[in-house]
């Protein structure tokens, strides 16, 4: 089985331990790659197509030394070809008005978080989004399961007509 990728990305070390760590209970089921930086993201993400493992969600932080978060995740949305599925979430607290409008907008982001986040917070919108991950991307949901989001997975399921 294939695992599907979460890639964090974060220029504070502090900020990408705490939420790699935060993370940590969904780790027997999927995998996470914790990133500094875009670009070093973006080479992550070129790997790992060419290893054709899916790539179920981006956790980005905005602000960042050279391309920043937003950037980075439109430039991501931009090839939907690529990820027909990814999975989107903006972590920052530090994005203005506008800078959420873009992402909402440009980047189809499917969260927008703050930080300090909670836990709790952070897993719930994880889940939801690994499940309607899996299910759009065609994997077999069985093997996951522990981790659904129950609302998800029922809406996803009917959406697909099994149930």
């Amino acid at each position: 089985m294939d695992k599907p990728e979460i890639i964090c990305i974060d220029d504070q070390r502090e900020v990408l331990a705490a939420m790699t760590r935060d993370l940590e209970s969904l780790r027997p089921m999927v995998e996470i790659t914790a990133c500094e930086s875009a670009d070093e993201a973006g080479e992550v993400l070129e790997e790992l197509e060419a290893e054709g493992k899916p790539v179920a969600l981006l956790i980005c932080d905005h602000i960042m030394p050279g391309q920043n978060g937003i950037d980075f995740l439109i430039d991501v949305a931009a090839d939907p070809g690529r990820f027909p599925h990814l999975k989107k979430i903006l972590l920052t607290g530090l994005a203005t008005h506008q800078d959420t409008i873009t992402a909402i907008n440009r980047a189809a982001i499917d969260r927008y978080l703050e930080k300090p986040w909670e836990r709790e917070t952070l897993l719930e919108a994880v889940r939801a989004l690994l499940t309607e991950f899996i299910m759009r991307s065609g994997m077999d949901p069985e093997p996951f399961q522990a981790i659904f989001d129950t609302p998800t997975y029922l809406r996803e399921a009917r959406r697909r007509g099994g149930v």
